[in-house]
């Protein structure tokens, strides 16, 4: 049973396609970051969906839906359409946008095969926005649970399953790779519990042996070992009527398995030293990256764990919901910062988005760390240099379009100037900020190239041309963050700032 009070919508059953995956658009990277994270779902899979400016309406759960409406996107659509096999066909419109699918730009029709799907297709367009394209087997639910993010279906059954135990006293085992959260499960668990007043003590088994491992589970007498010079409380007394969380479960020494076994069944356990058994009602939630069915674990003690049964997913199996992990990193460095936060480049998000994040979460959270420090010391963050992998050595598992895979392993050759086109040059200065070097590092020009582009454009504005009204009124709505207030004049950050602070309009 889940609670009613969270949600928005309920799963597709009862709808035309229930039983059945639905496709789905997620919005992985906007200009605005309220939009990331929203949501198309497509109820009508015989038809094909098409993706403009304006068309589909993407929204969060229980509000109402708009267009992408960045100036980047074509109003001439896309077109996505199911084939045969499960295959589903990409068709670029007849407009100068640069489509981009799992990175690599194509210019042409491609098929993207099942299990590219399956994986999350990232669709890049105008070198401005980053969509997912991905199967999900329920609608949009508003459940938030402290720490637990995304919108994808995944995420939204964690929290649904966390929701479920929490009020209950059952044993929880949180299973999951490195990196995807087990904790943050653990402190969900317990702060959505009866015992949320109570500790929530952790530990991690990975770090004891034998002796240590029993000595701190269930306490000592004095005298009961050589160098115990007195009695000393275990974890499961202090978590006696709270909750005690046992970390790396699978590297529990064989000997002491058997003792947490008869702690489950019946709260009995014996201090080490002691000659009577004392008592404890500590609620035990563990977690483990191993599989526990082999010989090496207990498996009278497996069953007794898996009462209720948590798995958190990878995140490349989530790949919708590494926009919205972004955004949250992005405000967690503001909250401590305070400073204006600079863009990340678009090409970096890509490759966030296209990477098979092996450490998860944490890695990706650490790699955004980062990169904001490099940003903010005016550095361009490089992606391959962060995660420490080269473009051709990424994980085989990369979803990659295979029309598209040949064309990027062909070095690009340089661009004359007269081949990129207005929106191209708009995008790359929108990516970062509009910041002559990060724009012309990602159009992989130079500087002065950079400004020939910018003088020649029809748009793009020199800041001494723009009315000193007008420059008040975008200070004003910007907050007087520099940046923000040159993507709104359309023209350069470096010159505006100049300018405006000659005029005494910024300090």
């Amino acid at each position: 049973m889940f609670d009613s009070d969270h949600t928005f919508t309920s799963p597709l059953t009862g709808t035309p396609y229930a039983g059945a995956p639905v496709l789905a658009l997620t919005v992985l990277w906007h200009p605005d970051l309220a939009r990331i994270g929203e949501q198309y779902l497509q109820a009508a899979p015989e038809q094909a969906l098409e993706v403009s400016r304006f068309f589909p309406l993407f929204a969060h759960a229980g509000r109402d839906g708009l267009g992408l409406g960045h100036g980047s996107v074509s109003r001439q659509p896309l077109r996505l359409a199911r084939e045969t096999g499960g295959r589903l066909s990409l068709t670029p419109p007849d407009s100068r946008m640069t489509v981009e699918v799992n990175g690599s730009e194509i210019a042409q029709a491609v098929v993207l095969e099942p299990a590219q799907l399956d994986r999350g297709i990232v669709l890049g367009l105008g070198r401005s926005i980053l969509l997912c394209v991905h199967w999900t087997d329920r609608l949009p639910r508003d459940n938030p649970v402290a720490g637990l993010l995304g919108v994808s279906a995944a995420a939204i059954q964690v929290r649904e399953l966390i929701r479920t135990v929490a009020p209950t006293e059952l044993p929880v085992l949180l299973l999951g790779e490195t990196g995807t959260g087990k904790e943050v499960a653990a402190r969900a668990i317990h702060a959505l519990g009866q015992r949320a007043d109570r500790p929530l003590v952790a530990v991690n088994m990975a770090v004891m042996n034998e002796g240590l491992a029993a000595a701190e589970l269930f306490g000592t007498t004095r005298g009961a070992y050589t160098g115990a010079q007195s009695a000393r409380s275990g974890l499961f007394a202090e978590a006696d009527g709270a909750t005690l969380f046992l970390d790396e479960i699978g590297n529990t020494p064989a000997a002491v398995q058997p003792m947490l076994l008869r702690v489950l069944e019946s709260g009995q356990y014996r201090v080490v030293g002691a000659d009577t058994d004392r008592h404890s009602s500590a609620r035990v939630i563990a977690a483990t990256d191993q599989d526990l069915s082999g010989a090496d674990f207990n498996q009278a003690l497996l069953r007794r764990l898996e009462r209720f049964v948590i798995t958190l997913p990878p995140l490349r199996a989530r790949r919708e919901d590494i926009g919205v992990v972004v955004v949250h990193a992005l405000a967690q460095a503001h909250s401590v910062g305070g400073a204006a936060l600079p863009a990340l480049p678009f090409a970096f998000v890509s490759a966030c988005a296209n990477y098979d994040w092996p450490g998860n979460v944490r890695q990706l959270s650490h790699v955004l760390a980062r990169a904001l420090l490099l940003a903010q010391a005016g550095q361009l963050p490089l992606f391959e240099a962060l995660v420490g992998v080269r473009q051709a050595g990424w994980p085989a598992s990369l979803p990659v379009s295979t029309a598209a895979a040949s064309p990027a392993a062909v070095p690009a050759r340089r661009r004359a100037l007269d081949e990129f086109n207005d929106e191209e040059v708009v995008a790359a200065l929108h990516n970062n900020g509009w910041q002559v070097q990060g724009a012309a590092a990602e159009l992989g020009i130079s500087r002065p190239s950079m400004y020939k582009l910018i003088e020649a454009h029809p748009v793009i504005r020199r800041p001494e041309a723009i009315a000193q009204e007008e420059l008040q009124q975008a200070l004003a709505h910007s907050g007087a963050d520099v940046e923000r207030c040159a993507a709104l004049l359309l023209t350069p950050a470096e010159a505006l700032r100049r300018h405006v602070r000659g005029l005494g309009l910024l300090g």
